[in-house]
Parts: C-alpha cells; sequence; structure tokens
C-alpha cells in the first residue's frame, strides 16, 4: 500500500452487543507512525475507533459510510451466506 492509498475492508453481517444486525468496517493506510486504522459500523455511520485519522478525516469517512450504507450491506450480505459463493 503506497502512502497514499486507504484500504476499506469490511465483515459479514454480524450481531452486536444489542444483538441487532451490523456490519463492521475498517478503513486502514499507512501512516508516518506506521499503520491508520479507522473503524465504523452500519447502520449508524459512525466510527467507533480511530488510530491515526484527524477530525476532518473521521468526519468524511462518516459521511462516506452513511452515503454508502445500502452498497456496503449489500455487498456484507453475500459473504454472509456460503451458499452464494458457489
Amino acid at each position: 500500500m503506497s502512502d497514499e492509498e486507504m484500504r476499506m475492508t469490511y465483515s459479514a453481517i454480524v450481531a452486536g452487543k444489542d444483538n441487532k444486525k451490523m456490519v463492521r468496517v475498517s478503513f486502514e493506510r499507512n501512516g508516518k507512525n506506521g499503520k491508520e486504522i479507522a473503524e465504523g459500523v452500519i447502520p449508524g455511520g459512525k466510527i467507533v475507533k480511530n488510530n491515526g485519522y484527524s477530525q476532518d478525516e473521521i468526519a468524511g469517512l462518516e459521511v462516506y459510510l452513511k452515503a454508502n450504507a445500502d452498497d456496503i450491506i449489500s455487498k456484507a450480505k453475500v459473504i454472509s451466506n456460503p451458499l452464494k459463493w458457489l
């Protein structure tokens, strides 16, 4: 990964602490002091963990999560059901 590149990954649909369905989304990049990671959840579009991202960047990532929630959930559904892998 180059210094300018950010990678987004997402989980399958999982149950949260309150037993509601959610998807965990991670944003990762190489920073000056190593890996920088921000982790968010959908629904809600909130960043819940942050290591290395500025407040402005976090705000932008939250806007991205909210705007793309339906698409991310659709993709998470595919990896949540192994029968769809075939």
